[in-house]
């Protein structure tokens, strides 16, 4: 039986945009949202971030710096981090889930600004029992230390936990570590998944099959 369940928060908690995130911090310095694509994703710098290896202060100086432009600070973050709808057709499970004593845990590449934004402005992050985020463990999925850290915060053996993510890499790991896991799909094949291995919530609680 399972006894937790290992959560992505990006496009399965909730769904968010990259393309808006450039084009949003672009309108604040006169620049395209291809251009700070370019400096953000390609050159590594909002990996560099979401490894916790800079400070919030360090990311904007050293957007300033690239980009030769100042900014607000609150201005900045708010428009790197407003990128994120909450995806409510898995609140009832995650409650259903709660409810059934099953562990849940967050298992996330995220930046402290992406995840203050969406514990502050959703409710769906209270709902759990634990987080391991990339910004404290200083690594990204699909390195082996942060599965390391979540195979430990989920309080039981991996083969008594289902993870789910919607990158095929991340669950390809988390299945080396001896997680049952599956990529997120949507609700519907989520609820799929739970009922082959023991947990039928999809009649429970008012649950729904919307997609997501």
């Amino acid at each position: 039986m399972l006894q937790a369940v290992l959560f992505d928060m990006g496009n399965v908690l909730a769904f968010f945009s990259h393309d808006r995130m450039c084009a949003q911090i672009g309108a604040l310095s006169g620049r395209s949202a291809a251009e700070i694509r370019e400096v953000l994703i390609d050159t590594g710098l909002q990996w560099r971030f979401e490894r916790g290896w800079l400070t919030e202060r360090e990311f904007q100086r050293e957007l300033e710096r690239v980009l030769e432009h100042e900014f607000d600070f609150d201005e900045l973050i708010r428009a790197g981090s407003d990128i994120f709808e909450e995806n409510v057709s898995l609140l009832p499970v995650l409650d259903e889930l709660h409810a059934r004593g099953i562990r849940l845990v967050l298992l996330s590449n995220t930046c402290i600004s992406h995840f203050r934004f969406v514990a502050e402005t959703y409710r769906v992050l209270e709902r759990f029992d634990d987080v391991v985020l990339s910004c404290e463990v200083g690594h990204l999925k699909p390195e082996p230390e942060i599965f390391e850290a979540a195979v430990a915060a989920i309080g039981c053996p991996p083969d008594r936990c289902f993870y789910t993510d919607d990158i095929s890499e991340y669950v390809a790991t988390g299945r080396r570590f001896g997680l049952h896991a599956e990529v997120f799909e949507g609700t519907d094949k989520l609820l799929g998944h739970l009922a082959r291995l023991g947990v039928d919530v999809s009649s429970d609680r008012g649950c729904t099959t919307s997609a997501g």
